[in-house]
């Protein structure tokens, strides 16, 4: 029986050594549910000094009769970051890491009938001996029982842990291993473990006796793969003659996935992994967000940037998050806690605790394929990463390891070289070559970073920033299909975060991400939504505002894209059809589609030239756009001269012929039309012209939320766009946000948007029923969100 202790935490920012005693007053502490960060953090301008302290939670409860006899433990699944647990006063445990989950067993310490108080002093500070601290990190670190806690009430004899793997041996059968482990050794018991489906249909059944790992063949299962995500669980039940003792159930996948020398493979099918790393922050609370917000994580990893793959860098995350990455199919590299930085012997031992806490936490998951048993970005050290690569491997055989470095010709101990690959710099090839980076030619070879710190973005920069931004994903993607033997990469970020003062921008932001901290896009996150045929992408890198150039030269311009081409309108006049450039991006699966020209045919149906004039004329007008009148060069001016004599055209006509069809600089405003071509129907369609109305965007991930285990929380992206359902990438002005006392606001009533984007969160107390958030501008548009609020009869 799992019971969750979610509600009803006591908090104190200042921990006192009689804080963990049952009478210590509780008149000035602050009522708290789980998941809880120990401070509320602004959006941005804040140091890791606001919540590195000392605090402590702790909880009040009465051991029910029904317990006497039984094994009572409980799990805080992610306390950051060194918590010591204390019972009625008495210090039972330290665990000494904020990203990995652990158990304390209670039984011999609470007072059964009598109220009992539990206690956790919570070490927040950046100072202590142990991963990921001792030099500067480039993310903030948070504090808090920002994961949910759990109650288990076990016999005196359980199951402890059940270990699945699985290969295909030949078609259709399956081999499945199980590995049980009790929590001692018993005699005269034995395991039944029966395989269903996720509804409970029974499939087959399996009796261990003394054995605890046992192999079996299955047959009537399918493959767990990025495209059909096909999971069924096993219940393994523990048994002292007819005496049922425990039940354990384990949600898994079957599957095999393996980095060879020339790629990766799932289920014997080569796959070219395209994905993302991730941060588990969020404005304001930090780490501190339930299950519906980790997931949604993952529903933008693969529905709105189109992603196969995620790196949780750079350390363990939610469960739940991992837990809808095996749902929805996204493949998952996971690592141990650190960041460059190898301390002494007594920190070497927690993160070899960390390896072992990682792998048994999490080794069931299908969607992880890799393990990171490496502190990322460290140099070599064989001793210790000796230790680390053999205790993923006794843990788990199923899998392979990796370590994330950023040198090349490194000490190859693991099985995959994952290298950090910042070559790339706009101007040259996307990514090294296996062979100058990697010691081992015949281990797999994946990049673990690319781009990030090399050219941060913010949403409101300038458009020709922006447009970079999205080129060098494009060519790092581009160069990595290219080359088959990269297993492939993830780029540096999902979206943006907190940082120390030493990195990121002034206000202790880092602004690598595709998209905000709110989860809203820059245009790098079409580059990967592009890549998908789910639904038609069109996303056009250009406002078309002349203002925006320098010189008024809109010049050269993207579409990103999944159809098979673009045909471009001027004031409702076409002008030319364009197709993906393969000349420059081939090796991706949709090429962007470069648009270089918006002059087009119009010269020749407009202007009545014929056509090989009017191609002249319009090298001459791109000439003019490029040098300038005064300084066009001398075979401009030829060309120019010729038409001006033997097609009785003046300068002043080729002026006109300027302004009306590339500069438009004086001249009257124009509009742009882009159709999107799939199979010769458009089935998308961008419109750009000057803004004319303002309309505020409002987007909830739910309009229903649950009091569950614990509150929910509903995400709002918030989004200004003009009367096209384009951004408006340089509104900035406040919105007023309003919620309904059914609901707690997450972060400030009042705030301002950012590259005409920004969010905000909002959470269940406990009330049941509807509720509103209204949301409004300065120029006093309005939208309004209805909730409904269930709580839950499970």
């Amino acid at each position: 029986m799992r019971e969750y202790w979610n509600d009803d935490w006591e908090f104190t920012t200042v921990y006192q050594e009689e804080f963990k005693f049952i009478d210590y007053p509780d008149n000035d502490l602050e009522i708290v549910r789980l998941p809880h960060t120990n401070v509320t953090t602004p959006y941005n301008c804040f140091q890791s000094k606001l919540y590195e302290e000392v605090c402590g939670y702790r909880k009040r409860f009465v051991a029910p009769a029904k317990w006497e006899g039984k094994r009572i433990l409980i799990t805080f699944e992610g306390a950051a970051h060194e918590a010591t647990v204390f019972i009625n006063g008495q210090e039972v445990y330290i665990h000494r890491c904020g990203y990995t989950a652990f158990t304390v067993e209670l039984t011999e310490y609470i007072d059964i009938g009598k109220e009992n108080i539990l206690a956790v002093r919570l070490n927040t500070k950046e100072s202590i001996n142990q991963p990921p601290f001792g030099n500067i990190i480039d993310y903030m670190t948070y504090g808090g029982l920002y994961r949910e806690v759990y109650v288990e009430i076990k016999e005196k004899e359980y199951i402890k842990d059940v270990f699945l793997s699985t290969r295909e041996v030949e078609k259709p059968v399956k081999e499945l291993r199980i590995q049980t482990t009790l929590n001692e050794d018993v005699n005269e018991r034995y395991l039944e473990h029966t395989l269903c489906e996720l509804d409970g249909t029974v499939i087959t059944r399996f009796e261990q006796t003394t054995d605890r790992d046992t192999t079996y063949q299955v047959e009537g299962v399918s493959l767990w793969s990025t495209e059909s995500p096909k999971r069924y669980v096993l219940i393994s039940r523990l048994f002292h003659g007819e005496i049922l003792l425990d039940e354990y159930q384990v949600v898994f996948g079957f599957r095999e996935a393996v980095f060879k020398k020339d790629g990766f493979y799932l289920n014997g099918k080569k796959l070219k992994i395209r994905g993302l790393n991730r941060h588990q922050s969020y404005p304001y609370v930090g780490y501190a967000m339930p299950k519906r917000v980790q997931r949604n994580d993952v529903d933008i990893l693969i529905d709105e940037l189109g992603v196969n793959a995620v790196r949780t860098s750079h350390y363990p995350q939610s469960q739940e998050f991992i837990d809808y990455c095996d749902e929805r199919g996204l493949l998952v590299f996971t690592e141990i806690p650190g960041w460059q930085y190898i301390g002494d012997e007594a920190w070497k031992t927690i993160a070899c605790k960390n390896v072992e806490e990682m792998v048994l936490q999490y080794r069931n998951h299908p969607s992880i394929i890799l393990w990171g048993v490496r502190i990322n970005e460290s140099m070599d050290d064989d001793a210790f990463y000796i230790k680390t690569n053999s205790i993923a491997h006794r843990l788990d055989h199923s899998r392979q390891t990796g370590g994330v470095r950023f040198i090349q010709k490194s000490n190859l101990l693991e099985d995959v070289y994952t290298y950090n690959d910042f070559i790339h710099n706009g101007r040259n090839i996307g990514v090294s070559k296996k062979r100058s980076v990697t010691s081992d030619m015949n281990k797999g070879y994946l990049i673990s970073e690319y781009n990030g710190h090399m050219f941060p973005v913010k949403s409101f920069d300038k458009e020709s920033v922006r447009l970079e931004h999205a080129l060098r994903h494009a060519n790092v993607m581009n160069d990595y299909y290219k080359e088959e033997d990269i297993a492939g990469g993830f780029g540096w970020c999902m979206f943006d975060y907190n940082t120390h003062q030493d990195f990121g921008s002034g206000d202790g932001i880092c602004y690598h991400g595709v998209l905000d901290m709110f989860r809203n896009p820059k245009l790098a996150a079409s580059v990967y939504r592009s890549q998908t045929d789910c639904s038609p992408v069109l996303e056009i890198s250009s406002s078309m505002d002349i203002g925006e150039h320098p010189g008024g030269n809109i010049g050269h311009i993207y579409a990103f894209t999944n159809v098979d081409s673009v045909r471009v309108y001027k004031n409702n006049c076409f002008v030319k059809e364009f197709y993906p450039d393969q000349k420059w991006f081939k090796h991706m699966i949709h090429p962007p589609i470069h648009i270089d020209d918006l002059v087009g045919e119009r010269l020749e149906k407009e202007e009545h030239l014929d056509k090989k004039t009017a191609e002249e004329m319009k090298s001459i007008l791109f000439a003019v756009l490029k040098y300038g009148v005064n300084g066009l060069p001398i075979r401009y001016k030829i060309k120019l001269l010729k038409i001006m004599i033997f097609k009785k055209m003046t300068f002043e006509d080729g002026m006109e012929l300027f302004n009306k069809y590339v500069s438009n600089w004086g001249g009257k405003v124009t509009s742009f039309r882009f159709d999107g071509m799939k199979d010769g129907k458009v089935v998308i369609s961008v419109k750009k012209e000057p803004i004319a109305e303002n309309k505020l965007e409002v987007i909830t991930d739910t309009t229903e939320l649950v009091e569950d285990r614990s509150y929910d929380v509903a995400s709002i992206r918030i989004r200004m766009k003009d009367q096209n359902g384009n951004i408006q990438t340089y509104y900035q002005e406040p919105v007023m946000i309003e919620v309904s006392k059914e609901l707690t606001l997450i972060g400030p009533k009042l705030l301002s948007l950012k590259g005409g984007m920004a969010g905000t969160y909002v959470k269940t107390n406990g009330n049941s029923g509807t509720a509103k958030v209204r949301i409004t501008t300065m120029d006093g548009q309005q939208a309004e969100l209805d909730y409904v609020i269930k709580k839950s009869t499970v």
